[in-house]
């Protein structure tokens, strides 16, 4: 009885074992995988590369004042458009006591040489007169009379020459004392002038400021930044992993933050030649022009984002890469095209150009052909409702 007990057991093991694999066999059967197809269809595929930076001016000119002083009056503020020869500010001379002393002795010096030679002028004009007196009464001859009329101019000369001298030492004078003088005009030291036509950025003086003059020694004091908001360029930094798949005269489109859905075009026309460490990362500077169509006023210094577009296909026939497929052995690229319900064969393809989601496909399908959708996921299956 025991060993019939026995035998009942195992064979209900067995017919267990049996019917859990024939439980899952026809589950397996049951719950086939479906393939998803996608076709193809016709975009503009175009490769970019993406860098950050800003929207700086072409160019930036600083105003600096011709002599050192303190800031008497300003002009303009930010933001005002003017044009070259507009009077920006003025400034208010403080005179340098030891310059200024020895421009005054200057002048002592000058006028002691003007009295010393009017002395002997007035000598020498006594002395042709007599001459000439002697020479049209026949007493001396032309030989002596000529070097008397010689002394004479030369006094003259002389004479002329160190009024223009003491005249000269006086303006000095005047220009260190007050920096400026008579005759000067619009070209006065103290009046600070717009060397180009533009807007107005920054007047980062105010009335009262101490400034100093651009010297050897000494950029000066900045009293205005003046820009033509017409010319503006993107001026930003790419990375190393990428400045390889660059070069000059790509387009480029500009996107900045502060102005919405507009995208502004520009031609990359710089590439340093050197990077710069950054955060360990290896950063070369990149700048393009903007080619502004639109009456958009884009401030400067705005951050801006600009797409350096390296390669473009319009309307073409694309998929998506992830229907693409790689063969194990040589690499080449294929698809797989539905011949049937759930039936599919190989086909090799060429492709093109790819921005990541999409990629361009030269020969190997047609827009008509349904393509298998290879990687989908498989649906969980369902364990005894588990």
């Amino acid at each position: 009885m025991k060993r019939t007990g026995t035998i009942i057991v195992l064979l209900l093991i067995v017919i267990s074992c049996v019917a859990g694999i024939y439980y899952i066999y026809s589950k397996d059967k049951k719950d086939p995988v479906v393939y998803e197809v996608e076709q193809a269809s016709t975009q503009t595929i175009i490769k970019k590369t993406v860098a950050t930076g800003s929207i700086v001016p072409k160019e930036e000119v600083l105003i600096k004042p011709n002599i050192s002083g303190i800031i008497d009056e300003i002009f303009v503020e930010a933001g005002d458009v003017i044009k070259q020869g507009d009077l920006i500010a003025k400034v208010k001379v403080v005179p340098n006591i030891n310059t200024l002393t020895s421009a005054n002795n200057s002048i002592n010096s000058a006028k002691t040489q003007v009295e010393t030679a009017r002395l002997a002028f007035e000598s020498q004009k006594n002395i042709y007169n007599r001459q000439k007196e002697l020479f049209e009464k026949g007493v001396i001859s032309a030989n002596e009379f000529d070097q008397a009329q010689l002394s004479f101019d030369q006094s003259k000369q002389r004479y002329n020459q160190e009024k223009v001298n003491l005249s000269g030492a006086v303006q000095t004078y005047d220009i260190v004392k007050t920096g400026t003088t008579r005759g000067l005009g619009a070209v006065a030291n103290t009046e600070i002038r717009a060397t180009v036509s533009g807007m107005v950025l920054d007047v980062p003086v105010k009335t009262g400021n101490q400034v100093i003059e651009a010297n050897n020694f000494n950029d000066g004091t900045t009293i205005a930044t003046l820009a033509d908001v017409d010319k503006m360029i993107f001026e930003g930094k790419v990375d190393e992993s990428e400045v390889g798949k660059i070069s000059e005269n790509l387009p480029l489109e500009i996107t900045v933050g502060a102005i919405e859905n507009k995208k502004f075009d520009a031609v990359l026309d710089y590439i340093a030649p050197k990077g710069i460490s950054e955060n360990g990362a290896i950063q070369f500077e990149i700048k393009g022009t903007l080619s502004k169509t639109d009456t958009t006023f884009i401030r400067a210094g705005l951050s801006a984002n600009a797409s350096i577009i390296l390669a473009r296909a319009d309307s073409v026939l694309t998929i998506k890469e992830a229907l693409v497929q790689y063969d194990k052995k040589t690499q080449l690229p294929y698809v797989e095209i539905e011949t049937g319900e759930q039936e599919f064969e190989r086909k090799d393809i060429e492709l093109g150009i790819s921005d990541g989601i999409n990629v361009e496909v030269k020969t190997g399908i047609t827009m008509e052909d349904k393509l298998k959708v290879w990687n989908q996921l498989k649906p969980a299956q369902d364990w005894g409702g588990r």
